[in-house]
């Protein structure tokens, strides 16, 4: 039996159902791929901006503390050595960048399993676009209250009125992004995606490159 989804307008009403297509929804959620795909993305969100100096970058530290021999004491060359208090540091961090990438297939996979595993936990929901403006921030969250939904959403409202885009900025917990730039990990870090028939057709368009 061919997988659906329900279309709603923006009372929350069913107006249609799309059909699924198999090869994405039809099958389990590879897990192993989308935690590749996460590990990846949230490696090149990290700064990498940990930093400590060796002993040649600690300020001084030049003249030699004390005669090599005679005094009794160890011999020491220079008062910033990782020994002493104030010296530099054996093999501490230096500013590095952690960013790696997987293919671009996988990648697109990911974006698959994403949008599956969304489908499968009921987190996936599809709206009529907005093709009238948008005047207040407020007829947008009725919409969303309309919806009960919880949590932080994820909104892709491509092939409606640009005005989405400005009476949404102020919503807590909801994010707008455009198909073109939305990755797996955009998604699952969300509760729940929501997204337009022409954001959903060009996210099966992207997929089918893979």
């Amino acid at each position: 039996m061919a997988k659906t989804l329900k279309v709603l307008d923006h009372k929350g009403q069913e107006v249609e159902k799309l059909e699924l297509p198999e090869e994405v929804f039809g099958q389990r959620v590879n897990t192993a791929l989308l935690h590749q795909a996460v590990i990846m993305y949230q490696a090149s969100l990290r700064q990498g901006n940990a930093a400590t100096k060796t002993r040649g970058e600690v300020r001084g530290g030049g003249k030699k503390p004390w005669r090599q021999k005679g005094t009794g004491r160890a011999r020491a060359g220079s008062s910033r050595s990782p020994l002493w208090k104030g010296g530099g540091v054996v093999f501490g961090p230096h500013p590095r960048d952690y960013a790696y990438s997987i293919s671009k297939k996988m990648k697109r996979l990911a974006l698959a399993e994403s949008l599956n595993a969304k489908y499968h936990a009921e987190s996936l929901l599809c709206l009529e676009e907005f093709k009238n403006p948008l005047l207040k921030t407020k007829e947008f969250a009725k919409v969303l209250d309309v919806l009960n939904l919880r949590g932080k959403v994820l909104a892709l409202l491509d092939g409606s009125h640009k005005s989405v885009g400005l009476v949404t900025r102020n919503i807590p917990r909801f994010e707008l992004l455009r198909c073109e730039d939305v990755n797996a990990y955009d998604i699952l870090k969300n509760k729940t995606l929501i997204l337009t028939k022409t954001a959903f057709n060009k996210l099966l368009e992207r997929i089918e490159k893979a």
